[in-house]
């Protein structure tokens, strides 16, 4: 079980590869009021280590709807892509260590030798291949032109913590990437390397990844660095149950503007599906602030519908 980090500092880290609906508008008011209501500081992070799939000006309207529903921050945002020297000293410490090999398998062939687990897709669950390559192995595969990425050489099979929201939460830890084929840090990385050298003491995030806690749980010890605590809200699901997208219709708070709606009604929506205010009232962040308290805050996604939410009991 991770040790809690002494501070309660949150962030909300999104990636500007299109505008953020709904869903991911109410995970970042929750990180807010994690944060603010312990009178800690909040920070925004743009995950932009994937540049094939950053749009153009996605972070400043990102931004700019944040602002809109009265979230507000304490330092300049981070980019990812600026802070490439953090990641490269953290994966030259863990293969100083002999914690890292290469690994030139292609998620094709991953797939086809990786049977489903609980908790880890096939997909992405590594089943070993390339751990124990001799020298020959590994020219042979490097002369074929198979640039490797590196994982981590794991010795644990699985990694329990504490969820603030959930409770006690187990998942299976593989040899996970921690740079990529084309050099690039992972995300399981980096998040970690982020979270650590910003202070945050509380991660507040969607439900859809708490899988990849026990994993940068171990990344935080082998670096030797205090893991925050954890909190896995409930995300925003679509009518068909799936994650919302834009596919289910006006989910952007500027689709929300469109139809005649303002930030105040949108914000309502959200504190109402939290059971924080009544169905149509009208609020302002810092109105939720008072109203604010963790243990009642549901545990079961929320379906969308743009009509006023039924109140949580």
């Amino acid at each position: 079980m991770n040790d809690l980090a002494t501070g309660s500092d949150g962030r909300f880290a999104p990636s500007p590869t299109g505008p953020l609906h709904v869903g991911n508008l109410r995970t970042a008011l929750l990180a807010w009021l994690f944060a603010r209501s312990a009178g800690a500081r909040f920070l925004v992070r743009v995950e932009d280590l994937d540049r094939s799939r950053v749009r153009p000006g996605m972070e400043a309207a990102q931004l700019a709807d944040l602002r809109s529903l009265g979230l507000d921050w304490d330092d300049p945002p981070v980019r990812q892509s600026e802070r490439m020297a953090l990641y490269e000293d953290a994966i030259a410490r863990l293969d100083g260590e002999g914690l890292l090999y290469p690994c030139y398998c292609t998620r094709a062939e991953i797939r086809a030798a990786a049977s489903a687990p609980h908790g880890i897709s096939a997909a992405d669950r590594y089943p070993g291949t390339c751990r124990g390559l001799t020298v020959r192995e590994r020219a042979e595969r490097e002369a074929a032109g198979r640039p490797p990425a590196l994982r981590a050489r794991t010795e644990e099979s699985s990694i329990a913590f504490e969820d603030r929201l959930l409770g006690r939460q187990e998942g299976e830890v593989d040899d996970f990437v921690v740079r990529r084929n084309d050099g690039a840090p992972a995300y399981q990385l980096a998040v970690v390397v982020d979270d650590a050298a910003q202070g945050i003491g509380e991660v507040v995030r969607g439900a859809d990844l708490v899988d990849s806690t026990p994993r940068q749980l171990l990344l935080y010890r082998l670096l030797g660095l205090p893991a925050p605590g954890y909190v896995h809200v409930p995300l925003v699901l679509g009518p068909d149950g799936q994650r919302l997208a834009k596919r289910h219709g006006a989910v952007t708070l500027s689709d929300r503007l469109a139809q005649g709606e303002d930030p105040e009604e949108v914000l309502g929506w959200m504190a109402c599906t939290l059971g924080m205010t009544e169905p149509g009232e009208r609020v302002t962040s810092h109105d939720l602030l008072s109203r604010f308290d963790p243990e009642r805050l549901p545990r079961e996604p929320t379906v969308w519908s743009p009509e006023p939410a039924e109140p949580v009991n």
